[in-house]
């Protein structure tokens, strides 16, 4: 008990640290006229994408609830509803997720604005880490220095063909693309689906690119890993999403939001398959997100992680250092 003590309390300064933060992301929230919301955490359909692994929370007796990999499905639905401008600041859970990046149980900044082009998301990411490593100078760190002028953008193409040396068409076969990178070096192993030849070309050749680079967002993802995303009006092979990556973190992962409903029915339909195939657990279609998304308008949106920007702006090597209990210490 001595040593959980000590352990905890060598925390106090990353915690004070964290709440400084959370405090000061809550102000930027309010004063840029957000309405924070809370959302079920326990629902009957959660996230649907493939690599995605929910965590059972059912009762005896009564239907099959999982805890939320994200708001996002219910955060939809109120923006349908008329909420223009929403942020939700919680609990998600994703199983199957531990290292020092990852905790199975994390906190999540997710939020939307209607009306708005994914352009406004990623200022709104830039704000908040510049926020986050306002708060931390403040509370006596030295966190990573931070570029005066605004963050770079780039896009999954030219990711690619710098430092894999390939061109990523998106409607490549699986055997194309991996025929593709065997060409360029990548060991794909056991890879045989076109989002696990990708990520494992992403993982192996880029992203530890990125760890050295200044914060950084990486857009127009390939229409195969567009998700809820719509597809780019200027070229469809391509989705309106961006990630942003700083000190070697993905931090967040943004859309613009697809509303045709139908289409994304066809996905959910295609990740169930895909979840089957693998042996994954299918989970019931969202039929009310899919009855909302028609009356959703034009609308950006955004997940961000928070215990990761707390990560980043106090240079923090794992997660556990800055929360209070690891999920093998609760």
């Amino acid at each position: 008990m001595q040593n959980e003590w000590s352990r905890l309390g060598a925390r106090r300064p990353a915690l004070e640290a964290r709440a400084a933060i959370l405090r000061a992301v809550r102000h930027w929230f309010e004063a840029e006229g957000f309405l924070e919301v809370e959302t079920p955490a326990r629902v009957p359909a959660p996230g649907q994408e493939v690599h995605l692994e929910a965590i059972e929370a059912s009762e005896t007796g009564r239907p099959r609830r999982w805890l939320i990999t994200s708001p996002e499905y219910h955060m939809k639905r109120l923006v349908a509803a008329g909420l223009p401008r929403i942020v939700q600041i919680g609990k998600a859970w994703r199983g199957d997720e531990r290292g020092p990046h990852h905790q199975p149980e994390f906190t999540i900044v997710e939020w939307y604005r209607a009306n708005a082009p994914l352009a406004q998301i990623a200022a709104d990411c830039e704000a908040l880490v510049r926020v986050a490593v306002a708060a931390a100078v403040d509370g006596g760190w030295t966190p990573p220095a931070l570029p005066a002028a605004a963050f770079a953008r780039t896009t999954v193409a030219a990711l690619f063909r710098e430092h894999v040396g390939v061109t990523i068409a998106g409607d490549e076969t699986p055997a194309a693309l991996a025929n593709t990178l065997r060409a360029a070096g990548v060991a794909v192993g056991a890879a045989q689906e076109w989002d696990d030849l990708f990520f494992q070309a992403f993982l192996d050749k880029v992203e530890p690119t990125l760890a050295q680079s200044p914060p950084l967002f990486v857009f127009d993802w390939p229409a195969p890993l567009g998700a809820l995303a719509r597809p780019k009006a200027a070229d469809p092979a391509v989705v309106e999403r961006f990630e942003l990556y700083a000190g070697g973190l993905e931090l967040a992962n943004a859309f613009g939001e697809l509303t045709d409903a139908a289409e994304q029915r066809r996905r959910f339909e295609t990740e169930s398959a895909a979840r089957a195939a693998r042996g994954r657990t299918v989970y019931p279609l969202d039929e009310n997100l899919l009855g909302a998304l028609p009356h959703m308008p034009e609308t950006a949106g955004v997940a961000l992680g928070f215990d990761r920007l707390v990560m980043f702006a106090l240079g923090a090597a794992q997660i556990r250092d800055v929360i209070a209990f690891a999920d093998d210490e609760a």
